[in-house]
């Protein structure tokens, strides 16, 4: 039986990370419609783009998401060590 006296904790993303996507998407000059229907196409991600804004407004927006909408702007994740550390 599952234990439901615990929250679930999610991670927040990066504060700035809403406004950081955003400004990707428009740099790449696509519209969030585009955006959204072309993540519909390639990941099968839903192709409402009030759910797309409601998943940034709520930093509810997963790890593998940000990776796969990366990758549609053109873009990768990549971990770099940094220096000193």
């Amino acid at each position: 039986m599952k234990n439901t006296n615990h929250p679930t904790i999610r991670p927040k993303i990066h504060p700035g990370a809403r406004s950081e996507i955003k400004a990707h998407i428009i740099r790449e000059g696509l519209t969030m419609q585009e955006l959204v229907a072309t993540l519909a196409e390639k990941y099968g991600w839903s192709d409402s783009v009030s759910n797309f804004s409601a998943k940034l407004s709520r930093d509810s927006i997963r790890y593998h998401e940000v990776v796969e909408l990366a990758d549609i702007l053109g873009y990768r994740i990549v971990w770099q060590k940094k220096e000193g550390d």
